[in-house]
């Protein structure tokens, strides 16, 4: 009888160290996420300083005349990035969500953006525009919208690139 509480208080005793080595772990977890989060905010401020910063979103209007599938963006000639669209991507676009698609280093002065857009059109036929900006950079960050609108009268869409200072 005496060999089974002895049995049953190491047994006791095991999971309750267990139960603080299990709490030790799930805290050293969170620290290490935590850090991880830090570390990549910092990498972002090393890579893309906030006076050289400059940022490309794309936001969708209704959408009842399009929906985009790829857009490859350049800057200056040289291409900057290219997005393939998902069903879900589609579908957060045309319920308002602004898609940051590229974050780059620019020098102040004159910039060229290019956008070449594709998708689906009114009736199911596929579109693929062109659209021209330019954006004058200046100090601390900038950020450039393209924006796809309905055109109601037309019924088509209609690119344009938004300024934000």
């Amino acid at each position: 009888m005496r060999r089974v509480v002895v049995m049953l208080l190491l047994l006791v005793m095991g999971q309750l160290h267990g139960g603080e080595l299990d709490k030790d772990l799930a805290d050293f977890k969170r620290d290490v996420l935590e850090v991880n989060k830090r570390l990549l905010l910092l990498e972002e401020e090393l890579l893309f300083p906030a006076d050289t910063q400059v940022g490309i979103y794309v936001s969708l209007d209704v959408g009842h005349f399009f929906q985009p599938g790829s857009i490859t963006l350049e800057l200056d000639g040289e291409v900057l990035a290219s997005h393939l669209y998902t069903e879900k991507e589609i579908r957060a676009l045309m319920n308002g969500a602004v898609q940051r698609l590229a974050l780059a280093n620019v020098k102040n002065g004159e910039h060229e953006l290019t956008a070449f857009v594709t998708g689906i059109g009114p009736s199911g036929r596929e579109i693929r525009r062109g659209v021209n900006g330019q954006f004058e950079k200046a100090h601390g960050r900038h950020f450039v919208q393209l924006h796809i609108e309905d055109d109601e009268a037309k019924q088509q869409p209609r690119f344009r690139f938004r300024d934000w200072r």
